[in-house]
């Protein structure tokens, strides 16, 4: 199955976003979410279907695809001279209708001139249907795929006051002139002026929700410095190509990820990773597209360019959560779908009941016009997806890569937070503080071979023992076959020899006596982990390695557990080392547990999750990935390893513990704001039809009043929507 993100033109309301979703999830080997708010759909399709088959689709539906989701950091600018042209013509057509009635000297008198007053207002006309030409056709073509939305609603509208304005029209020219009193032009005029500046306002409006996306897309420069041997010379991003040696001066911003060469600086990286503190970078050290060089220059080597840079890989599943729908988000899906025709039925009956209670044609028909225009689904179909688009959009801006809105909106019902503990809880930067020799090898020679066997793998333990082997300059000369054994370690084979390092477990696995158990007992008292090497069955060395709390570890335990939220660990590590970090971070004997293997982890997170209790998991990516996947909410830390393959719902792209709890603090808002959004919506819509039926005898309103009010209600969810980037 392939993945495309293509960007849909002529959606006005969920309607439209429902009824195209129905449509392509109807069609063999698609499935389809659309989003409203960032007008795209995300469509994953059978290899055997191209692009061009799917554009037809879409098409099919009444809708056009504007191509791959490519243009996301470019403005679309929205012209405001129509509005304004459109919007005096509609003050000086309200002078011309309605000075007579506040006694204001008048252009043309309605009752001595009528046939005059009628035929130029039907002039004045026109140029608002002309305005209104895509409404129209919106609302015609999707009446005629039997996908009827808020255009279709306006259209019927329009066409109902505007008929009936020119047969009142025809019998004014025809001398019943009693009928100058019977003529909407003006009712059709501000109904199609105020849905158009609606749109306007509601438009501009959501691309602030989008605006924490944007940024992230705007951050990289548009140019670089390319090293030459006379200096350097300017070129665009898309002439970069894997190891140019690029320059980058102080102030400007990093164009590709890659690594340094020459000079050091310090770095802000906030827009990427959310940590506010300049970060110093010297030779040999990655740099990231998007961050800002503060002070010395720097030369660097290009590594990753274009889509497989880290900004890029962000932004794209950034884009893809802002496009993936939350589960309380079928609930306004499910009503929107029956809401249109249901708006239809309902006005048609109130026209037909205004009629047998003897209310005039000319009242029946503005009922009828009202309930049409006061109606709106739009506000309903913006309340989930507005809201979700701005919390991950925010989330990305803190440095928190959401993959998933579902997983958002799941981390808001959490009662239960399992951490990992090496790599995780601890700094991941484990430093070999003792190395007991228990054979005749030469103790460089031992390291010779632990490193041979290690400098592959990207566990914390073997990248602590990589560190110190390279800081002893050992050279690693073993060529061997190297096995992993998920929970136990790794086993290796040269010609002559099978090589283990592992722990405690894998000593148990190969049924060796351990014959220095005080020495290796006395090492995790101390708070060392303990890998044995072994060859051929035969002990070699016991090596300790100590791995420090993050100096936030304690901090976000208190604040977790502060929210009533029970906390684990679940660790590899031996029980004495575990439990002698898990007391430092106040959490309870029974809440830890050691020794496991990766297997092990995920039947505990399993049971837990059996038990009806939401679990998130929070490990280092690399060797949790069974257990961030069976979790409800797979949290991860950002190991290194690529963050689009990660097994985690979430990222935390700086490796910072304290984002949990604003993860937690986000997701726990952003779905209070949506049934904020949602009850707004439908309380908008229960109040107002029967107002627009006339059946609250004392609340009278007619089609232009309508239009203000679904402004202010589509209006009102957006402006709610962006409350969430207010800090609290």
């Amino acid at each position: 199955m392939k993945n495309i993100i293509l960007r849909i033109d002529g959606m006005s309301c969920s309607a439209c976003s429902n009824g195209l979703e129905k449509y392509l999830n109807s069609k063999h080997g698609i499935k389809a979410s659309v989003n409203l708010v960032m007008a795209t759909a995300n469509i994953t399709y059978d290899e055997k279907l191209d692009i061009k088959t799917i554009e037809k689709y879409i098409e099919e539906a009444g809708f056009k695809s504007l191509g791959a989701e490519k243009k996301l950091s470019k403005e679309e600018k929205v012209n405001i001279l129509p509005h304004i042209i459109f919007g005096i013509l509609g003050v000086f057509i309200m002078y011309y209708t309605m000075s007579h009635m506040l006694k204001l000297p008048e252009i043309i008198n309605i009752k001595e001139n009528p046939k005059l007053y009628s035929s130029i207002l039907f002039l004045l006309t026109i140029p608002f249907i002309i305005y209104s030409y895509d409404i129209i056709k919106s609302g015609i073509r999707h009446l005629f795929h039997l996908m009827p939305n808020m255009d279709t609603l306006v259209t019927i509208g329009i066409i109902s006051s505007y008929s009936y304005s020119i047969f009142s029209l025809i019998m004014v020219l025809l001398n019943n002139h009693y009928y100058v009193h019977n003529l909407y032009f003006e009712s059709t005029i501000f109904v199609i002026y105020f849905i158009k500046l609606g749109r306007f306002i509601t438009e501009k409006s959501r691309d602030k929700t989008k605006k924490d996306i944007k940024d992230l897309v705007k951050i990289t420069p548009e140019k670089t410095h390319f090293k030459t041997e006379n200096g350097y010379k300017d070129i665009t991003i898309d002439e970069v190509k894997i190891n140019d040696i690029l320059i980058c001066l102080p102030g400007e911003r990093v164009a590709v990820d890659g690594e340094i060469v020459k000079g050091t600086s310090n770095f802000d990286e906030s827009l990427i990773t959310g940590e506010s503190q300049l970060i110093n970078k010297n030779v040999g050290a990655k740099v990231i597209a998007g961050s800002i060089n503060y002070e010395g220059q720097i030369e660097y080597k290009a590594e990753k360019i274009g889509k497989e840079s880290t900004i890029s890989e962000i932004v794209r599943l950034v884009v893809e959560a802002a496009n993936s729908k939350a589960p309380i988000a079928k609930i306004a899906d499910k009503i929107c779908s029956y809401f249109v025709p249901g708006v239809l039925i309902i006005s048609t009956l109130t026209f037909i009941v205004n009629i047998i209670l003897s209310n005039t044609l000319a009242e029946s028909l503005t009922r009828f016009v009202t309930v049409l225009v006061v109606a709106c689904p739009c506000s309903l179909g913006l309340a989930t997806p507005l809201a979700l688009v701005v919390a991950v959009g925010l989330a990305a801006k803190k440095g928190i890569l959401i993959k998933d809105s579902e997983s958002l909106e799941i981390a808001s019902e959490v009662d239960t937070v399992i951490f990992d503990k090496t790599g995780t809880l601890t700094n991941g930067l484990p430093t070999i503080s003792t190395i007991n020799n228990h054979s005749d090898i030469e103790g460089k020679q031992l390291l010779n071979i632990l490193g041979s066997m290690e400098k592959y793998s990207s566990h914390p333990l073997a990248k602590g023992i990589n560190k110190y082997v390279k800081d002893e300059k050992i050279k690693t000369t073993y060529e061997l076959t190297i096995e992993d054994l998920q929970g136990y370690g790794i086993k290796a084979k040269d010609d002559n020899n099978i090589y283990y390092a592992g722990n405690e477990k894998l000593l148990e696995k190969l049924d060796i006596i351990n014959s220095y158990t005080e020495e290796t007992k006395k090492m995790m008292n101390e708070g060392n982990t303990v890998i044995y090497l072994v060859r051929n069955k035969k002990l070699l060395a016991t090596i300790g390695l100590k791995d420090d709390l993050r100096k936030e570890a304690k901090s976000i335990i208190k604040k977790i557990k502060d929210r009533n939220i029970n906390v684990l660990i679940l660790s590899g590590d031996n029980d004495v080392v575990t439990q002698k970090q898990g007391k430092e971070l106040s959490i309870t004997k029974e809440n830890i547990y050691s020794s496991l293997t990766p297997k092990q982890k995920h039947e505990i997170i399993a049971k837990i999750i059996n038990e009806k209790h939401k679990v998130m998991m929070v490990g280092d990516g690399i060797n949790d990935a069974p257990s961030l996947t069976v979790a409800n909410v797979g949290v991860s830390l950002n190991s290194g390893t690529d963050i689009a393959t990660n097994a985690a719902n979430i990222v935390l792209i700086d490796n910072n513990l304290l984002k949990i709890e604003e993860l937690i603090k986000l997701s726990r808002r952003t779905i209070i704001n949506i049934k904020q959004n949602l009850f707004w919506a439908f309380i908008y819509n229960l109040l107002m039809i029967p107002v627009a039926q006339g059946m609250i005898s004392f609340i009278k309103i007619n089609p232009m009043i309508a239009c203000i009010a679904m402004i202010i209600s589509s209006l009102t969810v957006t402006l709610n929507a962006l409350r969430l980037k207010i800090k609290k």
